[in-house]
């Protein structure tokens, strides 16, 4: 057997056999339905931090977004930033959520938002976008590990295969402990995620020749476009190393000039990666957590610091590489779905144990996401409805295994998206979070504002998951009904339009409709709890136009409709002699000006503002008993 194969059967088997482990541990730990659906409300501080950064990265990151920079350049690259923009969503709702779980013992959002809101319509609709977050995102992960085993054994190992393989691995592991067995393997999971990317990027750093060879290789690709005419933006650069405008005015972003990548698409694009942590999903991690300690560390130093500098350099190295590989023959040719396998499998004859050990880091990033996003959508079919509509009396036995039946049926829908799925794995997973994004101005109304009404934020949202479903990818389904527009019109991804509909339709219902007397006693008894565990001091209500004004500039300025300054800002980006520092375009020099300024934000927000400041348990039960 090629020792290549040896080594990499080794690696993946010892890695799964982890995974097992953790899945009997969870089972035996797991005696009634919140230890299995919420680990006990008991995962540690150093727990969620790796956790909930691995689930917040997945293969999405580690194969589709360096996929995608090798497809479309450093506009792309923007995407990184959503190191950043996955925890602000947590900045913003995590810390409140938890107390919400802790005093009202949630342990579904469905029941939270439905005792908030009133009613069962905004309980059927949180499952109903679990479902479609986690199903398109569940296969995102299928796919790629099919893709992967398929490249790394030199063709030995079906994509279909290799998909069903991780699956059942998952399956198993999830179904048997739940959210507590995802969270002890995805700590495993976040160093080799994290490992993996470093070392990739070194690989494609190696093979192009240095940091000097890498540079050359974009430098010319820029020359070629320039030269030839090809692939220019509006404004004349290549469309590699410049953003092609702010927006442009095209029925779909397929048409756009020099490339989907606007300003304002690369803002919007940010918009629908904060879908992550305001799906269903997160609100669980949150009522799981036996302290909100570690809410900002995960926020601010795990995800925007580190994994944010991850994303920003080996990424790209990765990216451009790809190109460079392509010029000096080391690759016949890549796309967006093998490069990563290729790389990896150059150290099949100089390393083979390290292309074992490449290959778990993948799995790794992909098991990550994927599992959590099973387990929590299993609890949320068995709560909500099951045990809501159908068996009300359920015992924890019967929801333990309620929760594992539909852990098998979620999978088996995520296979079929996997097994029918042609698009861009990170394209396909954009939709995913795009939906989880419209869950925005329900948290909105629990955690700030008590003038959204139910029957506001029920149409809002549905209103919200239609103009997603009819401007992404999915509006070529809806051609032969006429719609004159495709996917991202105006480039403006999906995730922008629905929630411009979404807020708008929110806004404008609440205003001609109220909710019941017993409703608005419960909310404004919300508020007034939250407002006294974790109202602002004085001094930090002084300082929330300071706060809005730095976020605004890094949306805006930093990845947004005015990025287009850092096309040209530092150097000339059809002048490759002038490129500085260290031989960079000025886009990519702008990129790490502003993921440092994004640190700074997220460090203002979650630790000087108190956003995510420590609330100590028992302040919470006081507040509660205060209340009463």
């Amino acid at each position: 057997m090629d020792a290549k194969i040896s080594w990499l059967i080794g690696f993946v088997g010892v890695y799964w056999i982890y995974c097992l482990f953790w899945g009997i541990k969870g089972a035996q730990k797991s005696k009634t339905s919140t230890d299995y659906f919420l680990a006990g409300r008991s995962i540690s501080i150093w727990v969620f931090i790796l956790a909930a950064t691995a689930t917040s990265f997945s293969g999405w990151t580690f194969v589709g977004h360096p996929g995608k920079i090798f497809n479309d350049g450093l506009p792309y690259a923007f995407a990184s930033f959503y190191a950043l923009t996955i925890p602000f969503t947590g900045v913003l709702f995590l810390r409140r959520q938890w107390i919400l779980g802790k005093a009202y013992k949630y342990i579904t959002p469905g029941e939270m938002y439905s005792d908030y809101y009133g009613g069962d319509a905004i309980r059927l609709l949180t499952v109903l976008v679990a479902f479609l977050f986690s199903v398109p995102y569940l296969g995102v992960q299928l796919r790629a590990s099919g893709d992967l085993f398929y490249v790394l054994t030199d063709g030995l190992v079906s994509v279909n295969f290799g998909m069903f393989a991780l699956s059942a691995i998952v399956v198993i592991y999830v179904a048997s402990g739940g959210l507590r067995s995802v969270a002890y393997v995805d700590c495993a999971q976040c160093v080799l995620l994290a490992l993996g990317i470093i070392v990739l990027g070194g690989i494609a750093i190696h093979y192009s020749g240095g940091w000097s060879g890498l540079m050359t290789g974009l430098a010319d690709i820029v020359k070629n476009d320039v030269a030839n005419g090809k692939n220019l933006t509006p404004d004349g650069y290549s469309s590699t190393i410049a953003i092609p405008g702010s927006m442009q005015f095209v029925s779909a972003g397929s048409k756009a000039i020099g490339g989907t990548w606007t300003g304002l698409m690369c803002m919007t694009y940010m918009f629908a990666l904060m879908g992550i942590q305001s799906s269903p999903a997160f609100s669980m991690w949150a009522f799981a957590n036996k302290t909100s300690r570690a809410f900002r560390w995960q926020q601010v130093a795990a995800s925007s610091a580190v994994i944010g500098v991850i994303l920003f350099t080996f990424t790209i190295f990765q990216g451009i590489g790809g190109h460079v590989l392509i010029k000096n023959g080391t690759f016949a040719n890549a796309n967006d779905k093998n490069l990563v396998p290729q790389l990896i499998n150059l150290l099949s004859g100089s390393a083979p144990w390290l292309v074992g050990l490449l290959a778990v880091c993948a799995l790794a990033a992909m098991q990550s996401t994927g599992a959590a996003y099973m387990s929590t959508f299993s609890a949320m079919v068995t709560r909500d409805i099951y045990a809501k509509y159908f068996a009300p009396d359920a015992s924890d036995h019967v929801q333990k295994l309620s929760g594992r039946i539909f852990v098998i049926l979620v999978a088996g829908a995520a296979l079929i998206v996997a097994a029918n799925s042609t698009q861009a794995i990170v394209m396909l997973g954009g939709l995913a979070v795009a939906y989880g994004f419209q869950m925005y101005p329900a948290l909105i109304g629990i955690c700030y504002y008590k003038g959204f009404t139910r029957r506001g934020v029920v149409a809002g949202l549905v209103v919200g998951l239609i103009a997603v479903t009819l401007t992404d990818k999915t509006s070529d389904w809806f051609r032969i009904f006429g719609v004159p527009w495709g996917a991202y019109p105006l480039t403006i991804h999906s995730a922008g339009w629905g929630i411009l509909f979404n807020l708008v339709t929110t806004i404008l219902v609440s205003r001609f409709t109220t909710d019941s007397e017993d409703t608005i006693r419960i909310k404004e008894k919300k508020h007034q709890f939250l407002q006294a565990v974790s109202g602002m001091s004085p001094e930090r209500k002084k300082k929330v136009n300071l706060a809005w004004v730095l976020t605004l500039i890094w949306f805006l300025v930093g990845f947004g409709p005015f990025a287009t300054i850092g096309n040209s800002l530092f150097s000339d980006p059809n002048a490759p002699a002038l490129w500085v520092p260290f031989g960079m375009p000025s886009l990519w020099v702008w990129q790490l000006v502003f993921l440092g300024y994004g640190v700074f934000v997220m460090w203002f927000l979650a630790f000087h503002m108190g956003l995510s400041e420590p609330i100590e348990q028992r302040r919470v039960e006081e507040a509660v008993e205060e209340m009463e």
